[in-house]
């Protein structure tokens, strides 16, 4: 290669707007003299639509995760998640730019993109780490499967008609049986994204805590639950669920679970590292995505060291 540095571009390239935003940064990063960096089944169609950046690098055969700098994302939450799969088990922060609808994990837009591939060139970032969840699978106490999540991991019922039979379990000890839609085991990043949408509470990135949310379950005692970190939580699929469950980690990971599977979560070792060019407190980026009406707030004053 004939740069030290290299970055990672991962776009969705089946978007015109995506493609066009991956092809102007490569072009930016080419002009400053790096080489960028793309996913292998991304690189094709960059070099068909601007055969001047045929001398990209492909990810895992020019260029190894361990060798990556940043990664610039160029797509919505779903892009990000994406990108966080490819660079999982290395220390390059990921920068996302905002090309879909809410982008919670993104730090920018897209009319900021120029602005934000020079900061990333030239190194104008803060770097802040994302708690992941750890998902195995176990049947009679032999793990059948283990992956991961940023955002959650759910256990769902695979048949639309039919209701899902759970046990859910904390630290070992058994909580509640009832029969519900699914269930969503999530991390603070993912407490707006799934587990918000059934009705969990947004919890503050910068604590570290898991989140267990029912689905439309039938039962008295169906509320979301927060744990500590140290935590493991559990959701037993019972021998007489009709139709089957499925497992969805980060709505991109799938594992069809048996009946009797046990799906456990615990904190990963593994974080995910966010790029961050702003400051900005975090009820700020709530009020923003979520278009939140503040009119008629005053604040605690102009005065400095003013508090609440």
């Amino acid at each position: 290669m004939t740069s030290e540095r290299h970055i990672l571009v991962v776009a969705h390239t089946g978007r015109a707007e995506s493609l066009e935003a991956a092809l102007e940064v490569c072009r930016q990063l080419m002009a400053d003299g790096l080489v960028p960096v793309l996913p292998e089944d991304g690189h094709g169609q960059i070099v068909e639509a601007a055969p001047d950046l045929v001398g990209a690098a492909i990810l895992d055969v020019d260029v190894q995760k361990h060798e990556l700098e940043l990664v610039i994302v160029l797509g919505g939450d779903g892009t990000i998640l994406r990108a966080a799969e490819l660079a999982r088990g290395c220390s390059a922060p990921l920068l996302g730019v905002n090309l879909g609808h809410v982008g919670f994990l993104a730090e920018s837009e897209r009319e900021e993109l120029g602005e934000t591939v020079a900061r990333a060139l030239a190194q104008d970032y803060e770097v802040e780490e994302r708690m992941t969840l750890s998902v195995r699978v176990k049947l009679d106490g032999e793990v059948i499967y283990e992956t991961w999540a940023l955002n959650e991991a759910s256990v769902e019922k695979a048949n639309r008609e039919r209701m899902l039979e759970v046990v859910v379990e904390v630290d070992g000890r058994p909580l509640s049986t009832f029969g519900c839609d699914g269930v969503v085991m999530s991390t603070p990043t993912g407490s707006t994204a799934y587990s918000f949408s059934a009705g969990g509470p947004v919890v503050w990135p910068s604590l570290d805590a898991m989140l267990l949310v029912p689905i439309s379950a039938h039962a008295l005692f169906s509320r979301p639950l927060v744990v500590g970190p140290e935590s493991a939580l559990a959701v037993e699929i019972l021998e007489r669920t009709p139709g089957g469950a499925v497992l969805w980690a980060d709505g991109r990971r799938t594992f069809e679970l048996p009946p009797r599977a046990r799906v456990v979560v615990r904190r990963s070792p593994v974080p995910v590292v966010l790029a961050r060019l702003q400051q900005a407190p975090f009820t700020d980026r709530l009020v923003n995505k979520f278009a939140l009406p503040v009119t008629g707030w005053r604040g605690p004053g102009s005065e400095e060291g003013a508090r609440p």
